[in-house]
């Protein structure tokens, strides 16, 4: 495993981020700048998977990929709700589930650099492949949390389903309860899922650059390529600031938690992996694939969850994917990763 990325000087400044953060330091990135870098990151990252769509076109083997995604943005979720319920109440399980079933955007922008670093190619649609991993994850934690609030209710309090008893607090009342019609809380979710900015944003630069082709590559050349790294690198020095806001949360994570986080990720990673080798998947893009199944969000799941599933404590599901799973992913995790990738599929 070659450990480049920590001499990379995104990652460095990632690092310098966390350092400052957790000095306490007066950096910092306002908000407006780091909301324009997040979208600058995934109108780029689209273009270039539209720009390099355009001359692969749309083939069997770009099929398996998408085929594959959706496969592990099905099962993840499920395998850890499996685990987690055994050990936490169902509405932390369902939210954790989503955290770790989705994936980040930022880990998957980083891994793509490390790959062009390294001279291993990689198919543009594994960025329509990040946007179908998104969604099924929080529709399943949804689904679970309406079900828990269901035996709840009928059970005073008991979840024989699940074999778990809550104490429902006043914050932890089902929406039905305060006059919001409980059923309708998918239907939102989907239609919140479906529309979010960053998602639009992605896939629509994804159909411009596939029907611009080359010719809106040489135009959008400045904006999509050296441009691109300094912009990712101002935003992990940004994210670096935010992991370490997120640290002091991890004193109140149980042990037990903070050890899935650490481990979760390159078995999912596994996973996707072993799915990729049963298929014949290229290196690079099964590199993708691992780096994507083993990550977590932190942006897009926490701020649907915090609305559709105010059961679940924040501090559990973002203390651990931003400032566990975030960080190893970023500074070890895509290296560990892509040499997998290699060692079991070139």
């Amino acid at each position: 495993m070659s450990l480049a990325p920590l001499f990379d000087p995104s990652i460095l400044f990632f690092v310098v981020g966390i350092a400052a953060g957790l000095m306490k330091s007066s950096l910092e990135i306002p908000v407006p700048i780091a909301r324009f870098l997040s979208l600058y990151l995934l109108m780029a990252l689209g273009l270039k998977g539209g720009f390099a769509l355009a001359q692969s076109g749309f083939t069997l083997e770009v099929l398996a990929d998408l085929g594959i995604a959706i496969g592990l943005a099905v099962i993840i979720p499920l395998l850890c709700y499996a685990i987690l319920r055994r050990v936490i109440g169902g509405f932390d399980a369902a939210a954790i589930s989503a955290t770790y079933g989705s994936v980040s955007a930022v880990t998957f922008i980083t891994a793509t650099q490390f790959l062009e670093k390294q001279g291993l190619e990689y198919g543009g649609h594994m960025a329509a492949a990040m946007a179908l991993m998104e969604s099924p994850a929080i529709i399943f934690a949804v689904l679970m949390a309406n079900m828990l609030r269901r035996r709840s209710l009928s059970a005073a309090g008991g979840d024989p389903l699940f074999g778990q008893t809550y104490a429902l607090h006043p914050e932890q009342v089902p929406k039905s309860r305060h006059g919001v019609d409980e059923n309708s809380s998918l239907g939102a979710v989907l239609k919140e899922s479906f529309t979010e900015g960053a998602q639009i944003l992605l896939l629509g630069s994804m159909l411009i650059g596939l029907l611009t082709g080359d010719a809106g590559k040489q135009i959008m050349e400045p904006f999509t390529g050296q441009l691109f790294k300094g912009m990712l690198a101002f935003f992990l020095l940004d994210m670096g600031i935010a992991t370490a806001s997120r640290m002091a949360d991890l004193g109140n994570v149980p042990k037990r938690l903070l050890l899935y986080g650490v481990l979760a990720p390159p078995c999912h990673a596994l996973l996707a992996i072993g799915l990729c080798a049963v298929f014949n998947i290229p290196a690079g893009n099964a590199a993708l694939l691992a780096v994507l199944a083993a990550s977590a969000s932190y942006i897009a799941v926490p701020a649907v969850l915090k609305h559709a599933i105010p059961e679940a404590s924040p501090t559990l599901y973002l203390g651990m994917s931003l400032g566990v799973t975030f960080p190893l992913n970023i500074i070890v995790g895509i290296p560990l990763y892509v040499g997998m990738a290699r060692w079991l599929l070139s």
